[in-house]
């Protein structure tokens, strides 16, 4: 059987670039695009905050550019998703993994870029809307809310962090909290709580997001009166948490309480030789594209610095 010499899993910015490097690197790698390709990007209809784009680009396009510079150098990538691995813990071991389809692959060095899927509330309105005025990153799409009335639901530090991101830029942000208190630490409760134009609602659940083609307002329910009410809003941002797509890595691979993958130092290397991690699925810090991109770069270098090291 072929021993490949990197096999990237993912195809988020992070995945892409790890690729383009690998490639320019020699290491031809093979990536397997899981079940998302592209990631989180793709379901994000305006990207303005990557440099070397001054007029913008869509997320899905930006991913497709992607895909073809690392094509372009060399870069085999397959559409079909790995769902178990079988890693080696001994320097110069060659790692397993088996795809969906039934393939089993080798490979030297394995480069993990499975990313973290945002998660949403499940209501079918909600869904419907998503790329539509719904968005799980304020940061990412709050610009275009510039002056107009949104909500945000979440109680936790990134939900008041967004919510006071959000106050800066539109004229009022309704927050939406389920339980009667803040989880968030006590110096962002202290800035929502300071920050005028910031509507703080406890107790209070969506019923349904209203809109055909965007968001046009929001059906809300007080979950102790159980009063119904309706605001107009033009944006609704979910920030009840990101879950990592570390599973099949579980038992495998150190990971933090959230499931994210623990990288040595300032590396992108894990607790097992040949395995290097890179993009959101090991940083819930910053979550940006551009930072994906950063890491995925580093996975490929720390990958070629293994492979010459195993073989001096």
């Amino acid at each position: 059987m072929e021993v490949l010499k990197t096999l990237i899993i993912g195809s988020g910015p992070a995945g892409y670039t790890a690729a383009i490097y690998a490639a320019r690197a020699d290491l031809k790698p093979v990536l397997y695009t899981g079940m998302e390709p592209g990631g989180q990007l793709t379901t994000t209809t305006e990207v303005d905050n990557f440099p070397g784009y001054p007029d913008g680009i869509d997320g899905p396009t930006m991913m497709v550019q992607l895909q073809k510079q690392a094509e372009r150098f060399g870069t085999e990538v397959r559409i079909d998703m790995i769902n178990k691995v079988e890693f080696s813990k001994t320097a110069g071991g060659i790692h397993k993994a088996f795809t969906a389809s039934g393939t089993e692959l080798h490979a030297q060095t394995i480069i993990i870029s499975t990313g973290a899927t945002a998660k949403y509330l499940g209501l079918p309105s909600e869904q419907r809307l998503r790329g539509g005025g719904v968005s799980a990153c304020a940061v990412c799409d709050g610009f275009f809310y510039k002056g107009q009335e949104v909500a945000i639901v979440g109680g936790g530090d990134t939900a008041a962090e967004e919510a006071t991101y959000l106050a800066k830029i539109c004229s009022k942000v309704t927050m939406l909290v389920r339980k009667d208190q803040l989880r968030a630490s006590k110096a962002m409760q202290h800035r929502v709580t300071n920050t005028a134009n910031i509507d703080l609602r406890f107790n209070t659940e969506i019923e349904e997001v209203l809109g055909d083609q965007v968001v046009e307002g929001l059906r809300m329910r007080n979950n102790l009166t159980q009063a119904i009410e309706e605001i107009p809003i033009t944006g609704l941002f979910i920030a009840i948490g990101h879950k990592p797509n570390t599973e099949i890595f579980k038992g495998q691979l150190d990971m933090d309480e959230a499931g994210y993958l623990i990288t040595k130092g300032k590396t992108t290397a894990t607790n097992l030789p040949g395995v290097f991690a890179s993009g959101d699925v090991q940083d819930k810090e910053y979550r940006q594209a551009v930072t994906a991109a950063g890491t995925g770069c580093m996975a490929a270098l720390d990958a070629e610095r293994y492979l010459q090291a195993i073989e001096n």
